[in-house]
């Protein structure tokens, strides 16, 4: 499967920060909590009191009341939160889909019809997401860097945990008619069918994003990569579930091949090509 579209990624996250329910202002108390008065209500001219909040689906925030001083400070901050999600998210999933392209499985030993040992090599993630994410203010360019790192050394830690499964990827070097097999391409199978390892993780990627940050007073710093990290997880799961290995050459000698006594034989001690794009 392709790396997961941006739209699909911000999305997910957009909901997930919803679901947090934030106020605006924060704090906020009616006469600062001070007796019931007219005060606070004479304060305003009319129609100030009670307008329409954002309508953005979702709303990330909501106003504490109806008075346009709060919905503004809401539609303000939905947009600006909106679009920090919409940008990070197409950097990650940019970031994603390049090295992707770039992958690929290394060190598969082949014997007969059998692959094993492979690991996946994949390159950093971590420049990209900063070159692609949200620069645009000293904040944005903080959070994007903490996004960048910690997501970037959480995939890194996933694929290096990687475990192959043997795979019956060559049926052909069973038995091949040559003293050596030339570079065939395995047959297809899942990702996830191919290579186990613990799953990418969440509340993982929330920590990593929040010691990356190291600021603690950072306002809404959790929520957002609460969100970050669950929508990055969902597309992971559909991602690792989805994506074929496919294309991987193997090649071999055939020891035993000794015509006309020994047409045919098994490839023994062969390997596997390590180009680019296995993952599809």
């Amino acid at each position: 499967m392709p790396a997961p579209q941006g739209s699909m990624m911000a999305m997910l996250a957009k909901v997930k920060f919803a679901a947090a329910g934030i106020k605006l202002p924060m704090k906020w108390k009616a006469n600062n909590g001070a007796s019931p008065s007219d005060h606070y209500g004479n304060a305003f001219k009319k129609g100030e009191a009670s307008t329409a909040p954002d309508t953005m689906a979702p709303p990330l925030f909501m106003p504490q009341t109806m008075n346009k001083y709060h919905t503004d400070t809401q539609k303000k901050m939905d947009k600006m939160m909106s679009d920090y999600i919409d940008g990070i998210t197409s950097a990650i999933c940019g970031a994603w889909s390049t090295t992707q392209s770039l992958a690929y499985v290394d060190g598969g030993q082949v014997q007969a019809v059998i692959c094993m040992g492979g690991t996946v090599k994949w390159q950093k993630m971590e420049s990209l997401i900063k070159a692609q994410g949200p620069n645009g203010t000293p904040q944005e360019q903080k959070y994007t860097k903490a996004v960048a790192k910690a997501v970037s050394d959480k995939w890194d830690s996933w694929v290096g945990a990687l475990n192959m499964i043997p795979m019956p990827w060559y049926p052909a070097f069973a038995a091949f008619p040559s003293p050596v097999a030339p570079p065939m391409p395995n047959v297809p199978t899942p990702f996830i069918a191919t290579f186990v390892g613990a799953p990418l993780m969440a509340s993982d990627l929330k920590d990593a994003m929040v010691s990356e940050l190291g600021d603690s007073d950072a306002l809404h710093h959790k929520d957002l990569f609460d969100a970050l990290g669950t929508a990055i997880q969902a597309c992971w799961l559909i991602w690792n579930a989805t994506t074929i290995v496919t294309n991987v050459m193997g090649q071999g000698p055939i020891p035993s091949f000794a015509p006309p006594f020994i047409p045919v034989g098994p490839v023994v001690g062969g390997s596997t090509l390590p180009t680019p794009g296995h993952f599809v």
